[in-house]
């Protein structure tokens, strides 16, 4: 095994179960924690990924699923104490069952939130949908895990497969790469290597992801596994990110008001700007996806790394693609230019110091 790990050790990665057996009824781990971590360890493993089958029968176990994740959790605190070493980076796998956004970062860095992803559209639709509703659990210190990336595998359209990505990396979900490297095409392996996405992803700053501003098909907070949340926003070092998703099957036009994200100042301008950002990996060029502010002047997303472009106020994201994706950093430019609109860029309580409502309000 170690000369294994010697070979893989940049990937770290190592799989058991929290059970008598795993998924594939091998060994697995219950009653066995303390020497299994150890094993681990000693193997040169840095990553657990600890799944939840063969579930020992309850007058043996005596504790839910919380419990059961706890026993490897000490089992790996107690072995970083006394060996001095960086405890095993512990990825809890129950396919969100229990809710494990609600406590799982007590004991590991990530957890799945869903059942195993498959490599089609529907499968990375209803994952977006189910996580749009906690994606405020994930931070600096623990991870909603969206299951492995699908990238190369399966049928999808090359506006698919950045749609994966970019919602993704930017809801902050761990990216593990789950298709043969050795035969990946260019188009594929250039949307794993989007380093601007990348950065944004491993954010030193900001460890929170995006999240809804308004779901768009559907009314808010209205689950729909097929079309999920349109309209997310988030927080980075460099500006506000934004994430548009097409859920339809044909092009759309995506608008928003930029104040309806809560990291845009009313009463500002923001450039459309995607470089520098601190991740200097090159990337092979892909094909523009354009999109125009209301403003009139032209802009490109995160997918074509340029920057161009000032929104006032309004954006509008054009003809998106059939399940495609337009993924913003918009950064400050300063006060928006006299006369760009009504007194307020929403109407709802705007009012005068006389006390009387703005017109329109």
């Amino acid at each position: 095994m170690n000369d294994l790990t010697d070979k893989i050790h940049g990937m770290g990665l190592w799989y058991s179960d929290s059970g008598w057996f795993t998924c594939q009824l091998y060994p697995g781990s219950y009653q066995n924690e303390a020497r299994d971590a150890k094993l681990f360890q000693d193997w040169g493993f840095d990553y657990l990924k600890f799944d939840n089958c063969a579930v020992p029968y309850d007058d043996i176990i005596r504790e839910g699923i919380v419990g059961k994740y706890k026993r490897m959790a000490d089992a790996i605190a107690a072995l970083a104490k006394s060996s001095g070493k960086p405890p095993l980076v512990f990825s809890l796998c129950e396919w969100g069952e229990e809710q494990p956004w609600l406590w799982a970062r007590r004991f590991g860095q990530s957890w799945r939130t869903t059942g195993d992803i498959s490599p089609d559209w529907g499968s990375i639709a209803s994952i977006i949908n189910q996580n749009s509703f906690i994606a405020w659990a994930s931070d600096f210190y623990g991870h909603n895990d969206m299951d492995i990336l699908e990238i190369g595998n399966g049928e999808f359209t090359h506006d698919e497969a950045k749609t994966h990505f970019t919602a993704w990396a930017l809801m902050k979900s761990p990216l593990l790469i789950g298709t043969d490297l050795s035969t990946i095409s260019a188009a594929d392996l250039a949307i794993l290597k989007n380093t601007e996405l990348l950065a944004l992803s491993q954010d030193p700053v900001v460890g929170t992801g995006v999240a809804p501003f308004r779901w768009g098909i559907n009314p808010d907070w209205v689950s729909n596994s097929t079309h999920p949340a349109q309209f997310w926003s988030g927080e980075s070092q460099n500006g506000t990110v934004f994430m548009l998703i097409n859920t339809l099957d044909t092009p759309a036009d995506l608008s928003f008001n930029l104040t309806e994200s809560p990291w845009i100042r009313a009463g500002r301008q923001y450039a459309v700007r995607v470089r520098p950002l601190p991740f200097p990996l090159p990337l092979p060029s892909l094909p523009p996806a354009r999109v125009r502010t209301d403003a009139g002047a032209d802009a490109q997303d995160l997918w074509t790394h340029t920057a161009n472009g000032t929104a006032v106020r309004n954006f509008t994201a054009r003809a998106v693609p059939p399940h495609g994706v337009a993924a913003l950093l918009l950064t400050d430019a300063g006060d928006e230019p006299e006369g760009a609109g009504p007194p307020c860029a929403r109407a709802e309580w705007c009012i005068d110091r006389n006390g009387t409502l703005v017109p329109g309000a």
